[in-house]
């Protein structure tokens, strides 16, 4: 079964490289090896720029992080929070960008799904995502939902992918949708349920 080339598609994030600019306040949002591109970017900032900055930190797996996590700690923010999770992080990410004044910049680094879902809490506080520093980092894995059920599936590595609420074989499209954070599947199979792709790990 042919797949569409979704290499042109506008709505498909486009990341960067996260750089030090001159601000009030600078809050950083970072999960596992996008931890590591906050460490980078301390190499060339003024010796007080951590003074007044938060860092909200996602340490997912503790063994493979300690170094990435006892860098950060030695940056001396006075504002740090470490958590297990992206969905632990978000409520003290949205309270953090509520308590934000004029002249501050955000930053966020890290797999797909961290930056999908700070961004979309970023804008829910009116928060342009062009206004954004994103860098990605880490896992491919998608965070994908339905087109048919609307059901989210977190971590999708394969194409085709199963959704876990309606049962439908997708293929992971490359359209994304930022309300959502996440990216569209759509029933690869629709016209002849008996076809069914072999699965492939594609987004590691």
């Amino acid at each position: 079964m042919s797949q569409p080339d979704d290499s042109a598609i506008l709505s498909r994030p486009r990341y960067g490289t996260l750089s030090p600019i001159e601000a009030s306040f600078h809050l950083f949002c970072a999960d596992d090896e996008g931890g590591q591109a906050i460490v980078e970017l301390a190499q060339d900032v003024p010796a007080n720029f951590f003074d007044s900055a938060e860092i909200i930190y996602v340490n997912s797996q503790p063994a493979l992080n300690s170094k990435t996590l006892a860098a950060l700690e030695q940056l001396n923010c006075p504002r740090m929070y470490t958590g297990p999770t992206i969905h632990a992080a978000l409520p003290r990410l949205s309270t953090s960008i509520s308590r934000m004044r004029m002249n501050s910049q955000i930053y966020i680094s890290g797999s797909e799904s961290m930056l999908g879902l700070a961004t979309m809490t970023a804008m829910q506080a009116n928060i342009d995502h062009q206004a954004l520093q994103t860098e990605h980092r880490g896992s491919l894995a998608r965070r994908v939902q339905c087109v048919h059920c609307k059901g989210i599936t977190e971590q999708v590595t394969t194409q085709p992918a199963s959704c876990e609420h309606c049962g439908l074989l997708l293929l992971v499209r490359d359209h994304y949708s930022r309300r959502a954070a996440a990216f569209q599947g759509v029933n690869i199979n629709a016209e002849d349920p008996s076809e069914i792709p072999a699965k492939e790990e594609v987004f590691t």
